[in-house]
């Protein structure tokens, strides 16, 4: 009786200090900020950003939220500074888009846009999933800068181009190997009746 009250006393205390020293925190968001509806101010990166040398001027461009969908709305924004100075572009940049597709030239404007805090903003939404081309142009000492960057709405296509040629290939050479097949066995069985008649 005295091993079971000492194994008792001794389980008690262990089993209440695991039960309240293995606790589950429930949490939604990350180092104190809530991750739903704060478009560019949350810590999640953008979904595409770009960064060239154009002329004399060095562009960054960011495109936000990071998972862009179908009727969700997004923000490009855009620094441009001169290589030389460090200086910020103060004219207007205008943002256009079109369809990432062979031989399309039809764009559409998207706005006109003033730096605010040598930040170019312009917001954005697209109604359908697919590869658009975002342009954005301005003009510095007579001559024209157009940045190009490639932007996905929505989930990509599971099989690109690559992937059709590919299973298209495979498709002709697995159906030219049956093809192949049936014919020399149907030569063999050909020859093996003539040779059984008589």
């Amino acid at each position: 009786m005295r091993i079971t009250m000492k194994c008792l006393f001794t389980t008690i205390p262990l089993f209440i200090f695991s039960g309240t020293w293995c606790t589950t925190v429930q949490a939604h968001h990350i180092l104190g900020r809530p991750a739903y509806s704060i478009s560019e101010n949350s810590a999640t990166p953008p979904s595409m950003q770009v960064e060239t040398q154009i002329g004399d001027y060095f562009i960054t461009c960011m495109v936000f939220p990071a998972f862009l969908k179908p009727d969700q709305p997004g923000r490009i924004k855009l620094y441009a500074t001169r290589i030389d100075d460090g200086k910020p572009f103060q004219g207007d940049v205008s943002f256009k888009v079109r369809d990432d597709i062979f031989f399309n030239q039809k764009e559409e404007l998207l706005g006109v846009q003033v730096a605010i805090d040598n930040v170019y903003r312009q917001d954005f939404e697209f109604r359908e999933t697919g590869k658009y081309i975002i342009r954005a142009e301005f003009e510095s000492g007579g001559e024209p800068y157009l940045i190009d960057f490639p932007l996905q709405i929505g989930d990509p296509a599971p099989f690109g181009p690559i992937g059709v040629t590919v299973g298209v290939l495979l498709f002709i050479l697995i159906s030219v190997n049956l093809f192949q097949r049936k014919r020399l066995l149907t030569t063999k069985i050909r020859d093996a009746h003539k040779d059984r008649s008589p």
